[in-house]
């Protein structure tokens, strides 16, 4: 063996010795212990979610498979603003989207917001945007409906726009949200 190759060899050595396994013996924490930490670190959150992709649960003569054109497809999410207003309906939901990245966790305001955070000074839920969203043919339709199934007596549906997407999506920033009322 060179000089050369026993030197190259010999350097090796100690990351071969450095590289052998290492094992650890995982123990219980007493309550005690647990008391002293604290999970304010937040949770990291990535998925991959799909909705109804070849149609829903309720077949029907409103509802259906989404290869049947004559049908509605998809999931339904309907809200009301006002007690005795009409609904704004998120209609034929399905596709699927993916993220990686998004975080949860509480965080105390207590500055900022002109001079708003001062007065605030209380906990609240920050979402930190994933950095990309991956859309799989997601398809949905805004619409004001009259009631808020398409089952019920009376209902009237008036589609205002479709949105399909296709791609991916940066986002970045933080969702603030503030709770309302007393605990």
């Amino acid at each position: 063996m060179t000089p050369t190759g026993l030197r190259r060899t010999l350097s090796l050595l100690p990351l071969l010795i450095l590289s052998l396994p290492v094992t650890a013996e995982l123990s219980r924490l007493g309550d005690e212990v647990l008391s002293g930490i604290s999970g304010q670190g937040g949770i990291y959150l990535s998925g991959d979610i799909s909705i109804n992709e070849v149609g829903g649960p309720v077949e029907n003569s409103y509802f259906g498979r989404c290869d049947d054109a004559s049908k509605k497809c998809g999931a339904r999410f309907a809200y009301r603003l006002k007690e005795d207003g009409g609904w704004m309906v998120l209609d034929e939901i399905r596709g699927n989207f993916a993220f990686e990245g998004l975080t949860l966790r509480v965080r105390n305001v207590d500055s900022g917001f002109a001079g708003d955070g001062d007065l605030f000074n209380r906990d609240v839920i920050e979402l930190g945007l994933p950095n990309t969203v991956r859309f799989n043919d997601v398809q949905f339709k805004i619409a004001g409906s009259s009631t808020a199934r398409p089952t019920d007596p009376g209902f009237q549906q008036t589609d205002i726009f479709s949105v399909e997407m296709q791609g991916e999506v940066m986002m970045e920033g933080n969702l603030l949200v503030f709770p309302a009322g007393n605990p």
